[in-house]
């Protein structure tokens, strides 16, 4: 084998990791804009896998998911969270997730579901986002609210719960 063979078998070796990002949407009273899948039971942000074979970012890929899922391209706030989640079915997840800010109502009327993917849209309140994203997603979502409400940095999260 040549270096460049050898290279090539250690890569494809390497351990996979699925990586994806999202956007936090708010209304004005801070509710959270979740949208509903067709091909999963549940709720999501809008938001997917990052086309990492394309050279995406994840922020382009977080800008593009919610382009492409609701409608609505637009530059994104700061990272609020990266989230490892453990894998059991599937490899691990990174989950990056970044502020998309609060929108006008405006914005909300110029939503247009991706029909190939998704049902509808909601607003929820936090005190309900848990019955709505169970789960690490659901912590991961709380923990960005709460670095939105106190300034803190990007949260570091590990299965939605904060570490270091």
């Amino acid at each position: 084998m040549t270096t460049t063979q050898d290279f090539a078998a250690y890569i494809a070796g390497l351990p996979r990791v699925i990586a994806g990002a999202a956007a936090l949407f708010r209304d004005a009273d801070g509710r959270v804009l979740l949208v509903e899948p067709n091909y999963r039971e549940g709720w999501a942000l809008p938001g997917g896998t990052i086309e990492s074979d394309d050279g995406e970012t994840p922020r382009q890929g977080a800008r593009r998911e919610t382009a492409e899922e609701i409608g609505l391209d637009r530059e994104l706030g700061r990272l609020l969270a990266v989230d490892w989640v453990h894998g059991t079915a599937r490899p691990p997840l990174v989950a990056y997730l970044y502020d998309g800010g609060v929108l006008t109502e405006d914005d909300f009327k110029a939503i247009r579901l991706q029909e190939e993917e998704l049902l509808s849209w909601r607003l929820v309140p936090r005190e309900e986002l848990l019955d709505h994203l169970p789960g690490a997603l659901g912590r991961r979502v709380l923990a960005a609210l709460d670095a939105l409400t106190d300034g803190s940095g990007t949260v570091e999260l590990e299965d939605g719960h904060r570490v270091g």
